[in-house]
């Protein structure tokens, strides 16, 4: 097993999707891209692909790429960005889904499940229109970067860029503040959307492969790749994982706005969806589903994102990862600070050929 440590990552510009989500790979994908550009590979799997920041590299490196979440809401920025390539939103057909179609009937589920937990009344009424517009526009491409910009107009919105607590107050309060931008939480979210809807236009091309986005357990994908990146949730050395279902259930909300009332715990105070299982999220079973995906894929080159400080170790990784692959890289990138994080950490990549 060889070990080899980054002061700084490696810079090569590319564009990628801007976020806001915990945890995101932006600002380390430079590093990824360049420690990954010795290996010979033409197929990727990003198996938990997230923001898509990763795929999206991968896809400007003319890779074919299959980009996969299990969530609904990332899976579209997946379809939007990834998958599509020369589809775009008009200006018209951004500026219809803000206004109430004739001859439509229109559910009030924001409104009338989520008053004063995230956003203002007019803002609740705003996005039960427009998520029904999007829901309703015929092509998918469209549609899917339709969501995109919906979805990042409600995380500038929110104080910390997430939903686990009812905090609109931290927002409405005239008070002095050490964090937040208040002119952005306050700024319509129809001016966000229109800088958004622009964003992904600016970000969709083709690269000549045939590219693709999933919304599946990893697991469960039949196909075989020359190369699978393996990004799961983080479970700290304190056993707390990130819920990303958790943080994030309202973006999965507007993804699924038609099951979105069944969808709801009522008892929490702040409306999340109800609890799903995941054993990336505990402790206990992490590393025995991470065994099982490196048992699946283990014909390829699999590369594994994670955290020194996480549950299972990196030599526990590392050795999981050395019973399917005859050679296991750990690659560090030093002391890297992630956003609402008070603590650096080692980013680590564990490659096994």
């Amino acid at each position: 097993m060889q070990q080899l440590a980054f002061d700084v990552p490696g810079l090569r510009v590319r564009t990628v999707p801007s976020t806001r989500y915990q945890g995101s790979k932006a600002k380390l994908v430079s590093w990824i891209g360049e420690t990954l550009q010795d290996l010979s590979f033409d197929t990727v799997l990003d198996a938990f692909g997230g923001t898509g920041v990763v795929g999206y590299w991968l896809k400007q490196e003319g890779k074919k790429v299959t980009y996969n979440d299990i969530l609904r809401f990332n899976y579209l920025i997946g379809l939007a960005l990834i998958e599509n390539k020369d589809v775009r939103l008009s200006d018209a057909e951004m500026q219809a889904l803000f206004y109430p179609q004739p001859g439509r009937t229109y559910r009030t589920f924001i409104r009338d499940t989520f008053h004063d937990i995230y956003y203002t009344d007019e803002e609740n009424r705003w996005l039960d229109i427009v998520v029904q517009n999007i829901a309703a526009i015929p092509d998918r491409y469209k549609q899917a970067i339709a969501y995109y910009a919906l979805f990042q107009a409600c995380l500038v919105k929110r104080p910390f860029n997430l939903f686990h607590r009812r905090n609109l107050y931290l927002r409405l309060a005239e008070v002095e503040r050490s964090f937040g931008n208040k002119t952005t939480w306050d700024t319509p979210f129809e001016t966000h959307f229109r800088t958004f809807v622009a964003e992904a236009n600016n970000l969709v091309f083709d690269n000549g492969r045939h590219n693709l986005a999933l919304n599946q357990n990893a697991l469960e994908i039949e196909a075989q790749f020359n190369l699978v990146y393996v990004d799961p949730p983080y479970i700290s050395s304190k056993g707390t994982g990130v819920d990303y279902y958790h943080f994030y259930h309202f973006l999965e909300g507007l993804a699924r706005y038609d099951e979105w009332a069944e969808l709801v715990d009522y008892d929490s105070r702040h409306r999340r969806l109800k609890t799903v299982y995941s054993p990336w999220t505990d402790k206990n079973a992490i590393l025995e589903e991470f065994e099982r995906l490196f048992r699946r894929f283990r014909k390829s080159i699999l590369v594994v994102s994670y955290r020194s400080d996480g549950i299972p170790s990196i030599e526990t990784l590392a050795q999981a990862l050395g019973s399917v692959k005859q050679r296991v890289t750990i690659f560090r990138l030093n002391d890297y600070q992630y956003v609402l994080s008070n603590r650096k950490t080692d980013e680590v990549l564990l490659v096994g050929t």
